[in-house]
């Protein structure tokens, strides 16, 4: 990966409002595959009884962890826009700990990339939730990628 595709990745995540808002950082960016993680706050607790973060923080996570995973790709473009996304939640995130997501562009169209991608905590590296999903190509120009 260009350095210069390296940087536009992690500013992609860092200049996200509620990438910040969540306090979400870039672990690791390569060549079609990024790294995030997410603190304990408890302003994100979706279960007060439990202290569990919701399931829609987890979910911020692991979609903009896909986007930079896209936008690091060789052949993704200046930015992205999430088509679908499906999570599978397999079980609550342990309440104190970091959640980690992992994407991966496994295959892009001139129009369309593909991505998976798993978050876990700190609780021996347990899976809380998996995903899979669709993001737009776009060129430098701003525009969507013509197929």
């Amino acid at each position: 990966m260009t350095d210069a595709k390296a940087k536009l990745a992690q500013h992609f995540a860092a200049a996200i409002p509620h990438a910040m808002a969540l306090g979400m950082r870039m672990d690791k960016i390569g060549t079609g595959a990024a790294e995030l993680s997410m603190g304990y706050d408890e302003r994100f607790i979706g279960d007060p009884a439990t202290g569990v973060i919701h399931g829609g923080a987890v979910f911020a996570l692991m979609d903009t962890c896909c986007g930079a995973a896209v936008i690091s790709h060789p052949g993704g473009g200046a930015g992205t826009a999430t088509i679908d996304l499906r999570m599978d939640y397999m079980r609550p995130a342990t309440p104190g700990q970091r959640i980690r997501a992992r994407a991966e562009c496994y295959h892009m169209t001139r129009a369309v990339a593909f991505v998976r991608a798993t978050a876990m905590d700190d609780d021996e590296g347990r899976l809380v939730a998996t995903a899979t999903g669709t993001f737009t190509v776009e060129r430098a120009d701003g525009k969507e990628a013509a197929e």
